[in-house]
C-alpha cells in the first residue's frame, strides 16, 4: 500500500470508529466525543512502520498527542509528517526499547514536553530467527527476547509513574503465535515472548487496577506489514516439515491477511473510554485464523 493509500485507509478507519464512539447509548444516554482522545498523550513504540505507524496515525486522528518511539529516525519522521498533514501533533523519540537508558530518557523528555502520559501502545517487536531450536544461537534467542519482552517490560516500568498520576490505558501487541497457535515451527523464541506478554498483561491488570490503569493485549494473526522482510528462517524447508505445519487460513476473508489499520482500530478502542470496563483481556485480531490452528 502506497503512502497516500495508507493515509486514506487510516482516515477511513478512524472516521468510522469515531462515528461509532460518538453515537449515544440507548440504555444510558451517555455518548463519546468524536475526538475521544482529545487532551491525552499516547506513546507508541515501533511507531515507524506497520501496526505501530497505523496506530499512531489513528490515535492522533482521535485527538491524542503522540510520542513516536523507534530506532530509525527517518521512519519516525514519515509517521510524524503523516500525522501533521492530518492536523495532528506528534514528536519523534529515537530509542532502542531494549536499552533502559534509552527508554528512561524517552520518558524524561516526554514528561518535559507534555507533563503527562495517558496511553501506551507497547508495539515494538521482531520476528527474529525462526529455526529448529538446536539451530538457534544463544545471541539470536536473546535478541528476540530483548526486543519483544524486555522492551515491553522496560517501556511499562518507566511509563508507570506517569500513568499512575491520572490513570490510563496500556495496550500490548502480542500475537496468535504462542497464545492460540503453535504450528509455525521454528518460532520458539518469538512464541515464548508473545505468551509472556499475555501473562504480563494479566498480572499488570491487577497490579495497576488501583491506579485506574487498564492493561489489555491485541493478538494479531496474519497482517500485511514489513515484519517478515527481516525474519530469518533456517532449516524450515517445506519438504522437511510435517504436512500440517504452517497450514493456516483466514476464514473471515477467505485467506486474505488483515491490515495494520484493522489492528489499529482495536488499539483505538482499547485506548478510549469506550473500553473503560475492559482490562486483563487479550483480543484476537485474526479473522478467525487462530480458531483453526
Amino acid at each position: 500500500m502506497g503512502a497516500q493509500r495508507t493515509v486514506e485507509a487510516n482516515l477511513d478507519q478512524a472516521s468510522s470508529l469515531h462515528l461509532c464512539l460518538a453515537m449515544p447509548s440507548n440504555q444510558s444516554g451517555t455518548h463519546f466525543p468524536s475526538d475521544p482522545l482529545r487532551g491525552r498523550v499516547a506513546l507508541v513504540t515501533g511507531a515507524g512502520s506497520g501496526i505501530g505507524e497505523a496506530a499512531s496515525v489513528m490515535l492522533a486522528a482521535a485527538g491524542a498527542r503522540v510520542a513516536l518511539v523507534g530506532r530509525t529516525e527517518s521512519e519516525l519522521k514519515e509517521t510524524q509528517d503523516t500525522i501533521r498533514n492530518l492536523g495532528g501533533e506528534a514528536e519523534c523519540f529515537v530509542a532502542d526499547v531494549s536499552s533502559e537508558a534509552d527508554v528512561s530518557g524517552v520518558m524524561y523528555r516526554l514528561q518535559e514536553k507534555w507533563q503527562r502520559l495517558d496511553i501506551v501502545f507497547a508495539n515494538a517487536g521482531i520476528n527474529g530467527v525462526w529455526a529448529p531450536i538446536e539451530q538457534i544461537k544463544e545471541v539470536e534467542w536473546e535478541d528476540t527476547v530483548s526486543i519483544n519482552l524486555k522492551g515491553t517490560y522496560l517501556t511499562l516500568k518507566h511509563a508507570a509513574p506517569l500513568l499512575k498520576a491520572q490513570g490510563g490505558s496500556v495496550i500490548i501487541n502480542s500475537s496468535i503465535n504462542g497464545t492460540r497457535i503453535f504450528s509455525n515451527l521454528g518460532a520458539t523464541a518469538y512464541s515464548c515472548t508473545k505468551a509472556a506478554q499475555v501473562a504480563l498483561t494479566k498480572m499488570l491488570a491487577l497490579e495497576w487496577a488501583e491506579h485506574h490503569i487498564r492493561v489489555n493485549a491485541v493478538c494479531p494473526g496474519a497482517i500485511t506489514t514489513s515484519i517478515n522482510d527481516s525474519t530469518e528462517k533456517r532449516g524450515l524447508e517445506p519438504e522437511k516439515l510435517p504436512d500440517w505445519a504452517g497450514h493456516s487460513t483466514v476464514p473471515l476473508t477467505h485467506g486474505r491477511s488483515g491490515t495494520a489499520e484493522q489492528v489499529a482500530s482495536v488499539v483505538l478502542f482499547l485506548a478510549s473510554d469506550a473500553s473503560s470496563h475492559v482490562t486483563g483481556t487479550e483480543i484476537y485480531v485474526d479473522g478467525g485464523q487462530s480458531l483453526l490452528g
